[in-house]
């Protein structure tokens, strides 16, 4: 009688220790991959109706902003004549923070404050190699705003360069930064800040490109 009795118990002894496992692991929290980002109203622009890619370019300098625009048309170009996509099935993002946040102003900006804010990060011409008196995207970025892509202008770098100037000509970084934020090429908008915008795009879909 013995064999079967010890058997008896091993397998209780088995059952619940198994039942002891299961409640361990169902009380386990939840594993990270049903995290879900907040949503923020603030945010909501980069929802743009009745699209079907996006895409973000995240850019800090001149030579990257320039890639950024030559990638852009690039990337409609392709999804036009290869996919049979229209401008309006592509949400395109560039978004300027830090040295290349300059090149979301309009040529008046830079006739007038072209000096101060090429010093911070020596811009230059690419055709005279002299300091710029005018946005020397102004033609690119037009054609790429008639095609839907937006220009997302760090807030917190302006208010920077707002400073810089009003310390260069002395004037008033309120003013600047107001003159500066009223100064904008076609198709952007200001955003609380560069890196942030980045990462709301992330969030809500948009593949990253770093430029």
């Amino acid at each position: 009688m013995n064999p079967p009795r010890r058997s008896f118990l091993t397998g209780l002894r088995t059952g619940i220790a198994s039942l002891a496992f299961a409640g361990a692991a169902a009380a386990k929290p939840a594993s990270s991959a049903s995290w879900q980002p907040a949503r923020h109203d603030k945010d909501d622009w980069l929802d743009r109706p009745g699209t079907k890619h996006r895409l973000v370019f995240d850019t800090t300098t001149q030579e990257g902003f320039s890639e950024a625009l030559l990638f852009a048309g690039n990337y409609i170009r392709v999804n036009n004549t290869d996919y049979g996509l229209q401008n309006s099935d592509l949400s395109v993002i560039i978004v300027v923070r830090h040295g290349s946040t300059p090149f979301g102003y309009t040529d008046p900006i830079w006739a007038r404050y072209g000096a101060p804010m090429a010093t911070r990060f020596k811009f230059e011409d690419p055709k005279t190699k002299q300091t710029p008196t005018l946005n020397v995207f102004d033609s690119d970025i037009e054609a790429l705003a008639k095609q839907g892509v937006q220009i997302a202008i760090c807030s917190v770098a302006t208010r920077v360069y707002a400073g810089v100037i009003a310390a260069a000509v002395g004037g008033s970084t309120d003013a600047i930064n107001a003159e500066l934020i009223g100064n904008r090429v076609p198709g952007s908008l200001m955003v609380p800040a560069g890196i942030v915008a980045v990462n709301r795009a992330q969030e809500r879909g948009y593949s990253l490109v770093r430029a």
